[in-house]
């Protein structure tokens, strides 16, 4: 199995949306964040085969980025995936993974610094990141069989506009 990890679009400014009142778990994606990760997300099309699975976060913004890359693809639709959400125990999203039918790709959209996090536990085994995702950046690695904390290998890392270019 391979893992996808990919950051959300640019959204909405928090400071600003807080001032709304609303959660920050309905914070979207800006138009530029839209239109940035439509094009991110035809460059994945070029460097990854379709994804078995789509997991998000159930926060919009994720969601919505989640959207556009299925899009690209021509699916499969994505799937809320509460082991995305900010704080929960990477071994959660270890757990859901064996309990996954899919042999293929399996892209996880989510956020920072929990998504690097999430990362950084798959390669080491350890809990401490050293990579940052950038907005709308990507991340494929190999698992092994079951998926285990610490035993991936690096394929490749994406900065958000590596993708686009590679759209161009």
């Amino acid at each position: 199995m391979r893992l996808l990890f990919i950051r959300h679009g640019i959204a909405g400014d928090r400071d600003e949306w807080a001032k709304s009142g609303r959660p920050d778990t309905d914070r979207p994606l800006t138009d530029r964040g839209r239109t940035r990760m439509r094009r991110a997300a035809r460059g994945l099309v070029r460097l990854v085969s379709r994804p078995d699975l789509i997991a998000t976060s159930p926060y919009l913004r994720a969601a919505e980025t989640a959207a556009i890359v299925s899009k690209a693809f021509g699916g499969p639709a994505p799937v809320e995936l509460t082991a995305l959400v900010p704080g929960v125990d990477y071994a959660d999203l270890v757990t859901w993974l064996r309990s996954q039918k899919a042999t293929g790709t399996v892209a996880l959209v989510g956020h920072e610094p929990h998504l690097s996090g999430a990362l950084c536990y798959f390669l080491t085994g350890r809990r401490e990141a050293f990579h940052e995702f950038k907005k709308g950046g990507a991340v494929l690695v190999q698992l092994a069989d079951p998926p285990t904390a610490g035993v991936a290998r690096l394929v490749w890392a994406m900065e958000p506009g590596q993708l686009r270019r590679i759209d161009d």
